[in-house]
């Protein structure tokens, strides 16, 4: 098994402690450090070259969604996963636009919390149930998915990939589904991602609930 390397992100310390020592005790999963704030998070990727920051959005100095934007674009190779008390719109959106791959809320048990932070680091995106919905509901009047042409010349086959992946789906789920080798699930997403813009699955998922390319 690959060894995960973490950091840990919270101002509280008793989090940052509880999930240091929760997470030690995993196999494969070694937390390099731990951060405060963000400033703390971005200089602990600097040093640490981690594969993930289990990240907070509210604390002091500088913020989750502001520590993510950075982290992404110094360190593309590291991905964080937000681990929040409140799924709250402009927060949820803010992350997600910042390039945060999972979103999960403080309730969410251990095994979802190690479930996303090894999501993410396998290109897959990870978000809580609730924050999905949340997206949805997000969409103007809850209005059904938009018919007509496909925005961005996206084709038949790449659309209903696009709608998997706002479902959760793996790359293996999808081509279970579509009867498809992983390789051409593979492609069509990276052709999504091309034509769309979008740089991960979270941000496709984000942009699927945008355009109305779901039924909510």
């Amino acid at each position: 098994m690959t060894l995960l390397r973490v950091v840990v992100a919270d101002d509280q310390r008793v989090i940052r402690d509880g999930m240091r020592l929760m997470l030690s005790l995993v196999d494969g999963i070694d937390v390099v450090a731990v951060a405060a704030d963000g400033d703390e998070a971005v200089t602990a990727v600097a040093e640490h070259d981690p594969d993930v920051v289990l990240m907070d959005l509210r604390m002091p100095r500088c913020d989750g969604v502001t520590a993510t934007a950075r982290i992404r674009e110094l360190h593309p190779r590291t991905q964080v996963v937000v681990l929040t008390t409140f799924a709250e719109d402009t927060e949820m959106l803010a992350a997600l636009r910042s390039g945060a791959r999972g979103y999960l809320t403080k309730d969410a048990s251990a095994d979802e919390v190690v479930r996303a932070l090894r999501r993410v680091t396998s290109g897959e995106a990870d978000l809580a149930p609730q924050v999905q919905r949340r997206l949805l509901e997000l969409l103007p009047q809850h209005a059904p998915a938009a018919a007509g042409p496909a925005p961005d010349g996206l084709t038949d086959r790449e659309l209903q990939v696009l709608r998997l992946v706002a479902e959760g789906l793996s790359n293996t789920e999808i081509a279970g589904r579509l009867h498809v080798s992983d390789a051409t699930v593979k492609t069509h997403i990276n052709h999504v991602f091309a034509k769309t813009g979008v740089r991960d699955r979270a941000q496709a998922v984000a942009y699927a609930y945008r355009h109305r390319l779901v039924d909510g």
